[in-house]
């Protein structure tokens, strides 16, 4: 059996793409630093040609669409490559959606009935987006007990300060940030210092804490 997107790695970079140009170089450096899954936001033109692009020239990255929002988006990024989704939050035709492209995905949740809910429907694995803003470490803490089942990847104010405290949750498998892209280091187009702060980001250990 696959593994679980969860497991890949314990950081999944989140992906502003601006020039298409720099997708490949991009995601050979993240992969080079030990962070395969790459979330691709659709927040930008481009997008959807940086998805292409990393599918095509970079196999052994494992490539995903992100701020997925729209069943027409689910399409399209599956169509460009993408080999997982993950979406802010979810309605039922977005969950339909994504349960039918036939790729894992990852719905966006905040509060303990989306969770529920999506248990019922069999979804066990989820983003917990806006992580900081909606609870934090506490929250998701609180969750592990009558929700064991559940497993979340967190992303939203996750920093290597505190994704420490997150990757040692139970119900966390891992993080999304983007604190290994910095703009600068983007703009410079120096990617051997992304690479350094991938290769930082993917040595994180997931420390089991009593809870």
């Amino acid at each position: 059996m696959a593994p679980s997107l969860l497991d890949l790695a314990p950081v999944v970079p989140v992906v502003v793409i601006e020039d298409a140009s720099d997708a490949v170089p991009l995601a050979r450096a993240l992969v080079a630093g030990g962070l395969p899954a790459i979330e691709v936001t659709l927040r930008t033109p481009v997008a959807l040609d940086a998805i292409r692009a990393i599918a095509r020239e970079v196999p052994e990255a494992v490539v995903g669409a992100g701020t997925v929002i729209t069943p027409d988006q689910v399409t399209e990024t599956v169509a460009a490559g993408a080999r997982f989704l993950v979406s802010p939050g979810w309605t039922d035709v977005l969950l339909e959606a994504m349960q039918a492209s036939g790729v894992p995905f990852l719905p966006g949740v905040s509060t303990t009935s989306e969770v529920v809910t999506l248990l019922e429907r069999g979804v066990t694995e989820m983003k917990f987006f806006p992580a900081e803003a909606a609870g934090g470490t506490a929250y998701l803490r609180s969750l592990a007990g009558p929700l064991p089942q559940a497993r979340f990847c967190p992303t939203g104010g996750i920093g290597p300060a505190n994704a420490p405290d997150y990757l040692a949750l139970p119900n966390v498998g891992c993080v999304g940030g983007t604190w290994m892209l910095p703009a600068d280091a983007i703009a410079a187009r120096d990617w051997g210092r992304v690479e350094a702060l991938a290769r930082e980001a993917a040595g994180l250990k997931t420390l089991r804490t009593q809870v």
